[in-house]
């Protein structure tokens, strides 16, 4: 039984490197995940995979159901989990293609199903999400980053915002002086849900652009696909690393 599984983001809708041994379909009281859950081996390890946005990259950010794929890898025994995710740059260390192990978040979504503690007559629930991603997780990626000689970025707060659209030039204004590093779609409430069923989580993004109005250009969704090659073959080369110690 597999206790890693790997959701995958925008780029990363398969993994190349994943010896497949079967695929699962899931029902849970949330609903359905948003595709098979692939159950194969890395490098000799047994890992699970989810393509966040389902097989066929059909699921926009905001209709993702989270609490289904978190449950649904709980249910399986999945203790840990990586999650990638493509993210623009705001800070300016944050170029195309570069790999981001953020520490800190701010959630700017609304309308989410964001919690599993919601039905009537249950206690309230207060989870502690001082340190949103798991420390030990963060380490182990951050190490296997060195060893495979990837230069990533340690430290950053991650902007999780509604989509689908792509932000204005203002609104990434704002969300910098906010603090935030990079922005994402998908990082809330997923990052909550699997703290609060006490999985160890952490995420590995890969900067597919910069975001609007950081470098005075157009947002040109070639140019996105092009840095996602190059920056999701770093995240392959990154789990080949990684896996085999966890």
């Amino acid at each position: 039984m597999a206790s890693l599984a790997i959701i995958g983001g925008t780029g990363l809708t398969t993994l190349k490197n994943l010896e497949i041994e079967h695929r699962q379909v899931m029902q849970t009281p949330f609903g359905e995940p948003s595709g098979p859950i692939t159950h194969g081996r890395i490098k000799g390890k047994a890992v699970v995979f989810l393509p966040r946005h389902g097989t066929g990259h059909t699921i926009p950010p905001h209709r993702v159901n989270y609490r289904a794929n978190l449950w649904a890898l709980q249910a399986i025994g999945v203790r840990r989990v990586i999650a990638v995710a493509a993210v623009g740059g705001i800070r300016r260390d944050m170029a195309p293609a570069r790999i981001v192990f953020p520490d800190q978040i701010i959630d700017y979504t609304w309308s989410r199903q964001h919690t599993f503690f919601e039905r009537d007559n249950e206690p309230v629930v207060h989870i502690d999400f001082t340190r949103p991603y798991c420390d030990e997780l963060r380490d182990r990626l951050i190490a296997a980053a060195a060893a495979a000689g990837i230069d990533a970025i340690e430290e950053a707060t991650y902007g999780a915002t509604q989509g689908p659209r792509l932000e204005t030039a203002a609104e990434v204004d704002r969300m910098a002086r906010d603090g935030c590093d990079i922005v994402g779609m998908t990082g809330m409430p997923e990052a909550a849900l699997a703290r609060e069923l006490e999985l160890c989580y952490a995420t590995c993004a890969v900067v597919a652009n910069w975001a609007a109005g950081r470098d005075g250009q157009s947002i040109a969704m070639e140019e996105i696909e092009q840095n996602l090659v190059q920056g999701m073959q770093q995240v392959r080369t990154l789990l080949e690393e990684a896996i085999p110690g966890l």
